[in-house]
């Protein structure tokens, strides 16, 4: 079983933080458009089970995704399946009639421009990535993933010491779609 190991933080100057990222002698690719479709479950509430379940297209692919509940400790820990299916908007649209026709509900359209950050660090993967996130600000994402359960604490302290070496200190716990879901309640909107 896969985890992902992650910490959110709020960046209010992005430009500092790939300049620390570049002194580290990081690179990232290209800037990349990164739009993500939640959907509700017919038959259970995710906001009550913690899960959640996108459709994301990055640039032209697409992969549809499961997140577990989150898991204690001092990073948003869950187990994460991700699987991609073929590339382009035709498939991404059947994917979404295909989720529609068995009882699942849209929920939120997440929009950002994402510039990942890929580094070795205490002998492990990990990535930053820099996402702005439509109508909700500037973040960076420290992650990696656990293969397993013997791995999570290796994987959260190399995940809490690269955010610590790159000056990263406003977490954010939130979820893009937590934080849409509170905006748009704000607002006066349903969900």
């Amino acid at each position: 079983m896969s985890f992902e190991v992650e910490v959110k933080f709020r960046v209010t100057d992005p430009l500092a933080l790939i300049d620390r990222l570049r002194s580290m002698g990081v690179g990232s690719g290209p800037s990349v458009r990164c739009v993500d479709l939640y959907f509700a479950h017919p038959s259970r509430d995710f906001a009550v089970s913690d899960e959640a379940l996108r459709l994301r297209c990055e640039g032209d692919e697409n992969r549809i995704t499961y997140k577990g509940p989150k898991r204690g400790g001092p990073t948003k820990t869950r187990q994460e399946i991700e699987i991609p299916y073929s590339n382009g908007e035709t498939y991404r649209e059947q994917m979404e009639t295909l989720l529609k026709n068995l009882g699942f509900t849209p929920v939120a359209v997440i929009a950002k421009t994402r510039r990942s950050f890929d580094l070795t660090s205490a002998d492990r993967s990990l990535t930053v990535v820099l996402d702005e996130a439509d109508g909700l600000g500037t973040y960076a994402e420290v992650e990696t993933l656990a293969d397993g359960e013997s791995e999570l604490g290796e994987a959260q302290r190399a995940v809490l010491s690269l955010a610590d070496s790159l000056d990263l200190t406003e977490v954010e716990p939130r979820s893009y779609l937590r934080m849409y879901l509170e905006q748009r309640s704000a607002a006066g909107h349903s969900a």
